[in-house]
């Protein structure tokens, strides 16, 4: 599912509701058949262990632990944790898992972020504009890490202002406005068709972009 929209529009904070960060002013939240609001902060840090992984605008790595260090943080919360020379290979990390954050280009630690992320075994990944940070020579670099757990079956909420992305990989597209979903649908038929005359001009900015 691929969140859109303008800057202020609500989407990280619907990540961060669904993920237990924030909690709604009205209304509740269900993921996975469990209901997400009214817990207590320790109940949300089993839900989020559970069921959700993040990976953020910035990639959060601690600096003085190693990639494969950075990882075992994550892995020790967790009872059952994904291998992770696995996940190293698996997202060509093999050959700097001892390297510190500063030895890597902003690519490759947003790799790590995600390695960190999915070596919970959850349910489902949030990502909250893991692109805009880095230059843009390596954006396709992580799209394509992101396009290859799409591919596995993987369930995804993905913030971001990559439409092609959003066309080409998401099965669901979700464009919000002030606080509140303006339109939704297959990502084709939304952006080829959008029925909201607001939704077009969002599209038509960020397509000429």
């Amino acid at each position: 599912c691929v969140i859109v929209g303008a800057s202020g529009s609500g989407k990280s904070t619907l990540l961060n509701a669904i993920g237990g960060l924030d909690a709604p002013d009205a209304g509740t939240i269900h993921v996975a058949g469990e209901q997400v609001t009214g817990r207590s902060p320790r109940e949300l840090t089993r839900y989020r262990r559970a069921h959700v992984g993040f990976v953020f605008q910035f990639y959060n790595l601690v600096p003085d632990l190693t990639v494969t260090e950075n990882i075992q943080v994550t892995a020790q919360l967790v009872r059952r944790p994904l291998d992770i020379d696995e996940l190293l290979e698996h997202l060509g990390l093999t050959q700097h898992r001892h390297k510190f954050p500063a030895q890597l280009s902003g690519g490759q630690q947003q790799r790590v972020a995600i390695a960190r992320a999915l070596t919970m075994d959850v349910e489902m990944v949030l990502f909250d504009e893991p692109t805009s940070a880095l230059d843009p020579e390596l954006v396709g670099d992580v799209l394509d890490v992101m396009r290859r757990l799409a591919e596995t079956g993987m369930t995804m909420m993905v913030v971001t202002h990559e439409m092609s992305f959003a066309r080409t990989i998401g099965d669901y597209l979700v464009v919000m406005e002030d606080g509140a979903i303006l339109e939704e649908g297959v990502p084709e038929e939304v952006m080829s068709n959008p029925r909201q005359e607001r939704t077009r001009q969002f599209l038509s900015a960020v397509t000429d972009r």
